[in-house]
């Protein structure tokens, strides 16, 4: 049985468990983060000691980094079980890594101001000019997936549901679920699309296109 540690509420622990729903996999999770149990304990430092959620337990196997995680989990057990989600084959699968590390390194970046300020209501995130810039920054790369979109007219990988959209379907939710101002919010139809095309998959209705987090 898998031990996934981190609150559902977190975008990078929902990718975890969205792919548990993809794989089939039974698992467990245990309430650690933000307002529950702190990452900072002696007992959740000795299995991540950057205090930060997602950790998978897979009996004495422990992991942290939500994409290493759910790569994992697909290499683990997604041969017999959905194999079209990671490809074995070395191109399909490195377009995949590609989209997967553009969402965490570049995507992600770009919406971390604006989703605190606008939708975390932060304190620390107030700066009006920074919002700004944020929000522009993001549909900068929001159109880069409405322009790849258009290209292959499913997924971001290709025609393939795959891991990749796992992670960026979860960035986004948040897109459409920030209360961005009209006119910082650029017209995506591939990518609105896209996020209806989502929304058939059960995993994502459960921990994906559930709210905002």
């Amino acid at each position: 049985m898998l031990n996934i540690l981190g609150k559902a509420t977190s975008i990078n622990v929902r990718k975890v468990l969205w792919t548990c729903v993809e794989l089939d996999l039974p698992f467990t999770r245990e309430d650690w983060g933000a307002g529950l149990r702190p990452t900072r304990e002696p007992a959740f430092l000795a299995l991540n000691p950057n205090a930060m959620v997602p950790v998978l337990r897979d009996g004495d196997f422990v992991l942290w980094e939500s994409n290493s995680i759910i790569r994992y989990l697909a290499n683990q057990y997604g041969g017999q079980r959905n194999p079209a989600l990671y490809p074995a084959a070395a191109r399909p699968r490195a377009r995949v890594d590609q989209w997967l590390d553009w969402q965490a390194a570049d995507l992600n970046r770009s919406w971390n101001y604006a989703f605190m300020a606008l939708a975390r209501q932060s304190p620390a995130h107030q700066d009006a000019a920074a919002i700004t810039a944020s929000c522009r920054d993001w549909a900068h790369f929001m159109d880069i997936l409405e322009r790849r979109l258009q290209t292959t007219g499913a997924y971001v990988a290709g025609a393939a549901f795959t891991l990749a959209d796992i992670a960026i379907g979860l960035s986004v939710n948040r897109w459409f679920q920030t209360p961005l101002d009209d006119a910082l919010r650029p017209d995506l139809p591939a990518v609105a699309a896209y996020y209806d095309r989502l929304a058939a998959r059960p995993g994502y209705r459960e921990h994906g296109r559930n709210g905002t987090a």
